[in-house]
């Protein structure tokens, strides 16, 4: 499959969706949202795609929503028509089977921040800012800025920047813990793979299980969530991985994964 607004190419076990609107900044237009969602849902009946690193050029990750096309949202009902579509995509993201990474240089601003915080991890490059600019235009992240961001830094954190609408730059985010690390432009895509080869390396249908461990036990109570943790903790007990994985510890050698 082809697309206009992005590039998607696999190395091995890890797929690589690189945004690809430069003359926009990679803004998310109604057809970067299209495509991006069309290459998610390839991405995920893929069984040979192990992890996912989204990007964008060296200067810009993403600059938000496409404020040509925006600008023409006149009523709460074409807001919401948006949103939703922005939600949908982000959300299949969020909830993809594969631990998900955002490499980000340059601006990662508004829905560009967005999609970065709907991925599993984050890496920034030095020259990288992250900002929600949207309260400087008279409305809110649509994205699931408001969210996911409180969530990920706290919410005193997240009001500041929300209310703002200022950017931050790389180390700010990562003392934050908005980002996971940070490291020299030149090295942003190779850090990415040296962590996707690492997930790679990890049995499939456990990293599976962690990722909607998380995901889920963020939005239960705390008995609740522990024991669905403990749950999965025992079905893991039934899979050839976790037999092999453990043989191979006693036996002193690399463990053979098989994601099963």
């Amino acid at each position: 499959m082809t697309f206009n607004t992005l590039i998607y190419k696999k190395e091995g076990a890890v797929g690589i969706v690189t945004l690809n609107r430069p003359e926009r900044l990679n803004a998310l237009s109604d057809e970067l949202l299209l495509e991006l969602g069309q290459v998610l849902e390839e991405i995920d009946e893929d069984e040979a795609v192990d992890a996912l690193i989204i990007t964008g050029q060296e200067k810009f990750f993403g600059a938000g929503a496409d404020i040509k096309e925006i600008v023409n949202i006149h009523t709460p009902v074409e807001a919401n028509r948006f949103a939703k579509k922005v939600r949908r995509v982000f959300n299949k993201l969020a909830e993809l089977r594969q631990p998900t990474i955002a490499a980000v240089s340059g601006l990662a601003l508004g829905g560009g921040c967005e999609l970065a915080l709907a991925c599993d991890v984050r890496i920034a490059a030095e020259n990288a800012s992250f900002g929600l600019p949207e309260i400087k235009l008279g409305v809110l992240p649509g994205g699931g800025g408001t969210q996911r961001l409180p969530r990920l830094v706290g919410a005193g954190r997240a009001k500041e920047m929300l209310f703002s609408g200022d950017p931050i730059d790389a180390q700010e985010a990562y003392r934050i813990g908005l980002v996971n690390k940070v490291v020299p432009l030149g090295s942003l895509m190779e850090e990415a793979k040296k962590m996707a080869a690492t997930f790679v390396e990890r049995p499939g249908y456990a990293i599976k299980t962690i990722k909607c461990l998380v995901n889920e036990g963020l939005n239960m109570d705390l008995k609740s969530a522990l024991a669905h943790e403990a749950r999965n903790f025992e079905i893991l007990f039934s899979t050839e991985d976790q037999k092999e994985g453990m043989k191979a510890f006693l036996e002193k050698r690399k463990a053979s994964f098989k994601g099963r």
